[in-house]
């Protein structure tokens, strides 16, 4: 079991490469179409894009949680 102090980060690298695999496969169908070779463009373009989706997520994080404090009662 993974101490709960790496739940933050655990829980951001899950977050990024969920969100970047749903978003590249969107973005490699519409750009390539449903072409042979299809999965491996997509893992290639999700690979790519989580290695930038997942620091983004740990340094965009607190900013976001205190602008959504600032909004929320």
């Amino acid at each position: 079991m993974i101490p709960s102090r790496f739940a933050p980060i655990l829980f951001g690298l899950i977050l990024s490469g969920l969100m970047s695999c749903i978003v590249s496969g969107i973005a490699t169908l519409r750009a390539a179409g449903l072409v042979p070779g299809f999965p491996g463009m997509w893992a290639l373009s999700w690979l790519t894009s989580w290695s930038v989706a997942f620091p983004s997520v740990l340094l965009l994080a607190p900013v976001t949680r205190r602008i959504v404090a600032r909004l929320t009662a």
